[in-house]
C-alpha cells in the first residue's frame, strides 16, 4: 500500500502517553510538516508566502498544570450536561475518568508535548490543514497525537493568553497532543466505528 495512504488509515487519536520527552529535532520536523500545508497566505516581497499560523510548544509541567486547571472545569460542565441527554457517551467518558491516575487530566491526557497552532481568525481552513499535516507526520514517525477542542478553551485565563501572545485577530487551532503512545486498553471505549463515506458521482 502507498505509504501516505497507510499512515492515513492507521492514524488514531491517542489518549495515553509514555512519560518520556520528544527530542527537539522531532518536534521541529513536525512543525516543518505543518508549515508545508496549503494556505491562503499573503504574498510578500520577494515572492514569499506569509502563512497565517504560528506554533507554541508547551513542555513545561507547571504551565501544563495551568492549562489543565483552566480547561478541566469547562470539560466537566460539558460532560455533566450529557448525563441525561447522551448517557452512552457520558458513561464511556466517565469510565475513563474513573480509571485515571491522579491528577486526572481528561483534556490534555498528560501528554509530554502540547502543540498550539495559533492562527488568523480569517483563515480557519488553512490552519486546520496545518494541524492535519502535523498529526499525519506524527503518526509516520511513530508518535501518538490527539486534536483536543477542549484544550483551546483557555482564553479566559489572562496569564495563559499573555504566555501564548494571543492577539485579538487570532484563535487557537487544536491544540495537538503529542507523545509516544502508551498501551491503555480502557481508552478504546472512546473509539467509534466510522460509517462508509457518502459519495455522489456526477
Amino acid at each position: 500500500m502507498n505509504q501516505v495512504i497507510e499512515v492515513i488509515k492507521n492514524r488514531r487519536s491517542t489518549r495515553g502517553f509514555e512519560q518520556k520527552p520528544i527530542p527537539r529535532n522531532v518536534i521541529k520536523t513536525l512543525i516543518e510538516a505543518g508549515d508545508q500545508a496549503p494556505c491562503m497566505g499573503k504574498l510578500e516581497k520577494g515572492g514569499v508566502i506569509s502563512q497565517p499560523w504560528r506554533f507554541v510548544v508547551i513542555e513545561d509541567p507547571k504551565f501544563k498544570q495551568k492549562l489543565v486547571q483552566t480547561a478541566l472545569p469547562i470539560w466537566r460542565n460539558f460532560f455533566e450536561s450529557l448525563r441525561k441527554t447522551d448517557t452512552v457517551t457520558y458513561n464511556r467518558v466517565m469510565s475513563i475518568y474513573e480509571s485515571m491516575d491522579e491528577p486526572k487530566d481528561m483534556v490534555y491526557y498528560s501528554a509530554p508535548v502540547i502543540l498550539f497552532v495559533i492562527g488568523s481568525t480569517q483563515d480557519p481552513v488553512s490552519c486546520a490543514l496545518a494541524c492535519e499535516n502535523i498529526i499525519l507526520a506524527a503518526c509516520s514517525l511513530g508518535l501518538g497525537s490527539c486534536y483536543v477542542g477542549f484544550g483551546s478553551m483557555v482564553t479566559g485565563n489572562p496569564e495563559i493568553v499573555r504566555a501564548l501572545e494571543l492577539k485579538g485577530d487570532e484563535r487557537i487551532y487544536g491544540p495537538i497532543l503529542l507523545g509516544y503512545p502508551k498501551d491503555r486498553p480502557e481508552m478504546n471505549v472512546l473509539r467509534w466505528e466510522r460509517r462508509a463515506p457518502v459519495v455522489k458521482w456526477i
